[in-house]
Formats: C-alpha cells, sequence, structure tokens
C-alpha cells in the first residue's frame, strides 16, 4: 500500500478509530454479528444519499480525500484506504474512501456547483455525522439527504 500512497492512489490517513479484527472460525466459536438492530428492525447498514448543491471546493482531490477520510472517522469508521480521480478539462473529481464498515464515495461536478455522495455504514458507526464534515468543506447551499436501510431481515 505504500506505494501506491506515493503515486498519490491511497490515502495516507488510516484510521484506528475502531478495532477491526477478522473472527476466528471454529465449530465452537460464534461468528460476530456486524447488522444493526434499531427501533425493532435488523438491517445491514444504513445508506445516505447527500447532494450538495451550489457548493464549492469541488475540483482538488487533496482536500476532498482529508476532508472524506475526516468525515469517516468523526461517523466512527474505520479507514481501509482511499482514491481520487482528477478530471480534466472541467476538473471533476470522482473517489472513493474504503472503509471497514463499507465506504464513502464521490462525484463533482464543478461546471454545476454540484457534487453527489453516498455514505454506506454498518455496525456502530453513525453515517449521519459525516454530513456535517463535508458541509464545512463544500459550503453547499441546499443539501439533500436521502436515508435508507439497507439489508433489512424480514422475520417470516
Amino acid at each position: 500500500m505504500n506505494a501506491l500512497a506515493q503515486l498519490g492512489m491511497v490515502s495516507e490517513h488510516p484510521s484506528n478509530n475502531q478495532a477491526f479484527s477478522v473472527p476466528v472460525s471454529s465449530e465452537d466459536e460464534e461468528r460476530k454479528d456486524y447488522f444493526v438492530e434499531k427501533n425493532g428492525e435488523k438491517f445491514a447498514g444504513t445508506h445516505l444519499l447527500v447532494d450538495l448543491w451550489g457548493a464549492t471546493n469541488l475540483d482538488d482531490p487533496a482536500k476532498i480525500d482529508q476532508t472524506l477520510c475526516e468525515a469517516a472517522v468523526t461517523a466512527g469508521a474505520t479507514i481501509l484506504h482511499s482514491h481520487f480521480h482528477h478530471f480534466t478539462p472541467n476538473g471533476g473529481v470522482s473517489g472513493v474512501v474504503v472503509l471497514a464498515e463499507s465506504h464513502i464515495s464521490i462525484h463533482t461536478w464543478p461546471e454545476r456547483n454540484f457534487a453527489a455522495v453516498d455514505i454506506f455504514m454498518c455496525g456502530a458507526c453513525d453515517p449521519h455525522l459525516a454530513v456535517p464534515v463535508m458541509q464545512r468543506l463544500f459550503q453547499a447551499k441546499r443539501l439533500e439527504v436521502n436515508e435508507e436501510r439497507r439489508g433489512r431481515v424480514v422475520k417470516k
């Protein structure tokens, strides 16, 4: 991963926010369940679709990387790596922060002052805490957040 970081392909902002361990499999040991239980419902995680309109700072991959990594840590997530691509000539950025708890991805259109962000997190993370961190950089005049619970367990 260090070679990729030197090429600017992954973030050098790893998170020690949560311990990440892979359960040892044995016949006597149960696997840990990372599904969320809230208000009597069990589901894989919360997926936020965030639209930022009238936004700024949409063409700087380094600032976007730093901000999305900060947003992930603020939400309680564990960063595995990140990757961002800067498009020309319009300057848009597409990228992802891969988390042990899922991901945060972004696509920006500076020519439209618009960004589309996906925040999907499972476990004890709260993806809603990531939104104000992003708003601080992007200064969106209009912010739309839609929430979906993914992987709902249906009781039979």
